[in-house]
């Protein structure tokens, strides 16, 4: 799943970046209300946690243009405004829960969690099925033929990417963009090293391997 970050403040979007990654979602950054905009009307997200104050364009206004623009992601506002009248004007201006600095990041990260669950135009699927594999999004837990599979950030964000493309060849400059959120270096081997960490972990222990290499092209994750 793929949240947008809107916040201008480096340490807390920092802090928040790291905590929403650390849970297995993707994050688009923004430290301004224009580019954070831009990146709301060009790309698909499951939640976006926006701040008010932000240089170049207030975040009321980005929530106001994403609705003008039926964009319907859940947002949360995050606001050092407390006032009862800036809560109802955050969330009269299109804004889905509101939230007031400081915070505890668990709360921020239940009430995201929140967001998408109560999302009722939200067309993804909250359990990804393929085979006999099965991920719950919300909880970040991977099943296969019953048996609990434990993965890290990166492992469980690169299986997210392939359930949602079985059979579909995906190469390494499409996982490093999804997965890690940088271009591709040539150079480098950290997909070859995560697909490893993570055949080890879904394939195994199991006699039908799902995990395929496609030499000079990429990975596929198949049922059979």
């Amino acid at each position: 799943m793929r949240i947008l970050l809107i916040e201008d403040d480096v340490k807390i979007a920092s802090f928040i970046e790291k905590g929403l990654k650390e849970a297995g979602f993707s994050v688009d950054r923004c430290g301004d209300g224009q580019s954070g905009l831009e990146c709301a009307l060009t790309a698909s997200h499951d939640a976006a946690v926006i701040d008010l104050m932000l240089p170049h364009r207030d975040g009321l206004s980005v929530i106001e243009t994403m609705r003008a623009e039926e964009v319907n992601t859940p947002v949360l506002i995050l606001s050092a405004r407390q006032s009862v009248d800036d809560r109802i004007h955050g969330l009269q201006r299109g804004g889905d829960d509101y939230m007031v600095k400081p915070f505890s990041f668990s709360e921020l990260l239940a009430r995201v969690q929140a967001l998408i669950r109560r999302d009722k135009k939200n067309i993804k699927p909250m359990f990804l099925t393929v085979g006999k594999l099965e991920m719950d999004l919300l909880k970040h837990e991977v099943v296969r033929d019953g048996e609990k599979i434990e993965l890290p950030a990166k492992e469980y964000a690169l299986l997210e990417y392939m359930m949602h493309n079985p059979g579909i060849v995906l190469s390494k400059t499409s996982i490093l963009e999804r997965v890690y959120d940088y271009a591709f270096d040539p150079q480098t081997n950290v997909v070859d090293v995560l697909v490893c960490r993570l055949r080890n972990k879904v394939d195994k222990d199991f006699q039908n391997k799902m995990i395929h290499t496609v030499r000079g092209v990429g990975y596929v994750l198949k049922a059979h």
